[in-house]
């Protein structure tokens, strides 16, 4: 099963945005939670068989004292590792609504094993 992780190359002062890894016969589907982050504050990678989410949301100038605070800020990084050879070419990744989504496809399909008793 695939992962979230912070391995020897993960940025150990970050945050990890949530996430959920589906597999399916021919690729895993990855959908990441990043509320207000830009496209262009986003970098995204397949190293091996390392999916790699990395980026930074900005602190915002307020004025005022915080009476509550829970949103994340500062560097993020997710680092999700798929089993399996992957199609590194055929990677999509879009980001909108604050989700960024990727399919990874699988390098070989690999289908359900049959049993009949």
């Amino acid at each position: 099963m695939a992962s979230p992780s912070r391995s020897a190359g993960a940025d150990q002062d970050a945050w990890l945005p949530r996430s959920d890894v589906v597999e399916t016969d021919g690729a895993y589907l990855i959908e990441v939670e990043l509320p207000g982050v830009r496209s262009e504050d986003v970098g995204v990678a397949l190293n091996g068989n390392e999916f790699v989410v990395t980026g930074e949301i900005a602190e915002r100038v307020r004025e005022g004292l915080f009476r509550h605070r829970n949103r994340p800020v500062g560097r993020f990084d997710l680092r999700i590792t798929l089993p399996g050879e992957l199609k590194e070419d055929e990677v999509e990744v879009s980001l909108a609504y604050g989700v960024l989504k990727a399919y990874v496809p699988k390098a070989k399909t690999s289908t359900p094993a049959r049993h009949d008793d």
